[in-house]
């Protein structure tokens, strides 16, 4: 049976989960105004809409990535050093993986948005 209550508290719970990522970690905030950015190109152009889903489709994985990457790193802090030494190896691999995620989102980006600022240009 669907619960009204517990269905509440799963977005109110993800809501807090939201916030504290946003008040703790600087790069989501600078992820989270790259992205208003990004949504001001969006509709400032008239994108075609796969070009405006795969741009909203970017911004959500780089979130998302980060999001992970800052689950996973309290939940490490919580094993360093006491467990292994893996532990800053695993942390510096998930950074990687939202460096690697951010690159591709940047690129993917400039390549649908770059003949857009060119034809601006003209």
């Amino acid at each position: 049976m669907l619960s009204l209550r517990r269905l509440t508290q799963s977005f109110q719970d993800a809501r807090r989960g939201l916030a504290h990522v946003f008040r703790a970690e600087q790069n989501f905030r600078l992820q989270v105004m790259a992205a208003a950015l990004v949504l001001a190109v969006v509709f400032y152009f008239p994108l075609r809409q796969w070009e405006t889903v795969v741009i909203l489709l970017l911004i959500v994985m780089v979130l998302t990535m980060e999001i992970l990457n800052t689950a996973l790193e309290r939940f490490t802090d919580l094993l360093k050093p006491r467990l292994h030494h893996y532990v800053g190896a695993i942390k510096d691999m998930m950074a990687a993986a939202v460096l690697v995620t951010s690159l591709g989102a940047l690129i993917i980006g400039t390549i649908i948005v770059g003949p857009y600022f060119i034809s601006l240009a003209r």
